[in-house]
């Protein structure tokens, strides 16, 4: 199921995630709002659709009641993407994260009941699962939170348990396992893991693994994750709603085997990336070791079938980086 002819709402609608989604929402003859406030969105990301007819860039925070009480009317569909972060930065600065995460949902979840929105579709995430050992990670086996923005993770679930039971509201929750792809900023001290790796490749820097370059991750190529919004937003499942779902692609990848995977394929377009080493670092505070999810779920009752497994992935991310980085 696609979502086309909605009013959709898309909070951090200028980020990684969120501008892909406003792009695809636009194509399918949506009337897309995007509320974002640029503090890790760009508006790059959204350039090409600024002066498109159906879509309305809203500069705001979710942090003001008032901004999303009002970006929230007549709307059909709200797409929570907006968040800080990353595990660093909120070990480094948790009450931001805090404010942001945990008060900005909450301001969406009431602004959503007093406008009456139908269906409230929001980013939860893999670091939910904390300390649990259990592989693959299954929705309803979690463990204690290993860091700042895991807790605010899981409190954004527990409010929306809470709304959809209190206010008849239909919420659903998708954890993203590590997701990866186009727009995904390589800048910066919180830049993610493969964008990262693949500038320092081309810069000929040598990248730094944390650790000895045995922890495993699911990554997901950022299209699996546009249809799970899309799927989540459309579904008249009854079992469906109000529920949490892994998206990812139920692939366990090795971070040192990713890493030289993405070496080779780098040098096929620069043969000095052969040569370049990989650094071991200290591992990092807050971090889970090892991450794989169980897609059951979302296959059975979402129908959730991801279009990308993480070769084909990182295929097209490093064609669409290196395009990126002939500009930037």
């Amino acid at each position: 199921m696609i979502l086309e002819n909605k009013s959709v709402l898309v909070t951090g609608g200028a980020g990684f995630i969120g501008s892909n989604i406003c792009e695809v929402l636009i194509q399918q003859n949506n009337k897309v709002s995007c509320l974002d406030n640029f503090i890790t969105g760009k508006k790059e990301n959204i350039s090409h659709i600024l002066d498109h007819p159906n879509f309305l860039l809203i500069e705001g925070d979710i942090r003001d009641e008032e901004c999303c009480n009002t970006s929230t009317k007549n709307i059909d569909v709200i797409l929570h993407q907006a968040a800080l972060g990353s595990v660093p930065r909120s070990i480094e600065d948790p009450i931001k994260t805090n404010e942001i995460n945990i008060n900005g949902f909450l301001n969406i979840l009431n602004a959503a009941k007093l406008n009456n929105v139908k269906r409230v579709v929001y980013a939860a995430s893999s670091s939910t699962y904390g300390d649990s050992k259990t592989l693959p990670k299954v929705e309803h086996q979690i463990g204690l939170p290993l860091s700042p923005y895991a807790v605010t993770k899981y409190v954004n679930e527990l409010y929306a348990h809470v709304f959809s039971n209190i206010y008849d509201m239909e919420i659903i929750g998708l954890r993203y396992f590590n997701v990866f792809g186009r727009k995904q900023d390589p800048n910066g001290a919180y830049a993610a893991a493969i964008p990262k790796f693949i500038k320092a490749f081309k810069e000929y820097q040598s990248p730094i693994i944390h650790g000895d370059g045995s922890q495993t991750r699911d990554f997901t190529y950022i299209d699996n994750v546009i249809q799970a919004n899309q799927l989540a937003a459309t579904t008249t499942n009854p079992k469906a709603i109000n529920q949490v779902y892994n998206v990812a692609c139920g692939e366990q990848s090795i971070l040192l085997e990713l890493i030289n995977k993405l070496k080779d394929l780098l040098s096929n377009f620069d043969s000095k990336i052969k040569d370049v080493e990989i650094i071991f670092g200290p591992e990092r505070v807050g971090d889970v070791k090892h991450s794989l999810a169980s897609i059951k779920k979302a296959k059975e009752l979402l129908n959730y079938n991801p279009t990308h497994n993480v070769k084909a992935g990182l295929d097209a991310a490093i064609d669409w980086y290196w395009e990126y980085f002939k500009s930037n």
